[in-house]
């Protein structure tokens, strides 16, 4: 979906008119949680979730953990309910075989990184995965879902869009009241510029970190390019490109999770020759590209940096020494 306009506007009328959905929203999901009977897997379940709809940066950290546990010797796998995709689960993730249509995007892309598994039941999931030999589970959002007890759980945060208008959707961008969703969490990661929390009693750990390029050789500075992204908010993407000295032709934003059919593709092919332009993408993007088009466009993975990594560490040790 692509976020309307008011949902970063505090002041819309729109959103005030909407904020009474907003509230039988927000009981609704609470009224959800309070019924639950959360499933205690036997080993580290680590959350990556959001207060927001859209991308905030939950896949990058996904991955990043998955790697810091690799580092320590854990079999670590990915969870994840497979937005976009077909695949209800519990399916193991095979890149080879399934597409996007199947599995959603991200998991193909978590799936490069670690055993990832699709499960709408996320405690089924889980016990698919411990069965097949998970030691630690990192799941990419699923931070509202209360199939499954979480040992950590790190809240995301789109620095420079923070928490938008502050309501709670339809009326907003937010999935439950900030206040509600930060006392469940164990600590924060903002991602960018901005202080998002200004203002909000948070005294757990706070971290700091960018999303940027996952690789390094590629000339971006003085490429001439025609810049696409279907994320939760493109001109985050676009904006990294700009600060890589990427000189942009053109951009061309989607919604999140868009799929590409062979005439879009096309149109974008067009318009690139005719601007003399690079087409450039995300890796998100790219998962989704059918067999003609892959190469037509440059993908550009992303990787988390943190600003202290130790923080981390102590997050996810403290997490791993009460098994």
């Amino acid at each position: 979906m692509k976020p309307p306009a008011f949902w970063s506007d505090p002041d819309s009328v729109l959103g005030a008119l909407l904020s009474p959905l907003g509230a039988v929203y927000a009981g609704a999901g609470r009224a959800r949680r309070r019924r639950a009977k959360p499933w205690r897997a036997p080993v580290p379940v680590i959350c990556v979730g959001n207060l927001t709809l859209g991308g905030a940066g939950k896949t990058p950290t996904a991955i990043h953990i998955l790697r810091r546990l690799a580092e320590r010797g854990l079999a670590a796998h990915a969870l994840s309910r497979g937005y976009g995709g077909s695949e209800r689960g519990p399916h193991l993730v095979r890149p080879e075989i399934d597409d996007p249509a199947r599995v959603g995007d991200e998991p193909l892309i978590l799936a490069s990184h670690a055993p990832t598994w699709i499960s709408r039941d996320r405690a089924a999931g889980a016990r698919a995965a411990v069965a097949a030999g998970a030691q630690a589970l990192v799941l990419d959002d699923g931070f509202q879902n209360p199939a499954l007890e979480k040992d950590l759980s790190l809240i995301v945060i789109d620095g420079p869009a923070g928490f938008g208008s502050g309501r709670v959707v339809p009326a907003g961008p937010l999935r439950e009241p900030v206040a509600e969703g930060l006392a469940r969490a164990e600590a924060v990661l903002i991602l960018g510029r901005g202080d998002p929390l200004a203002g909000i009693p948070f005294e757990k750990p706070v971290l700091r970190g960018r999303v940027e390029p996952a690789f390094a050789g590629i000339p971006f500075k003085g490429l001439r390019a025609l810049a696409f992204a279907g994320i939760g908010r493109p001109e985050k993407f676009f904006a990294m490109l700009r600060g890589l000295g990427v000189e942009l032709a053109a951009t061309r934003a989607f919604p999140d999770h868009a799929p590409y059919d062979d005439a879009i593709l096309r149109r974008l092919a067009r318009e690139a020759e005719a601007l003399d332009a690079q087409l450039i993408c995300t890796e998100k993007d790219a998962v989704k590209f059918p067999a003609w088009f892959r190469g037509a466009a440059l993908p550009v993975p992303a990787k988390l940096t943190l600003q202290d990594e130790k923080a981390l560490d102590a997050l996810l040790d403290g997490t791993l020494r009460k098994f």
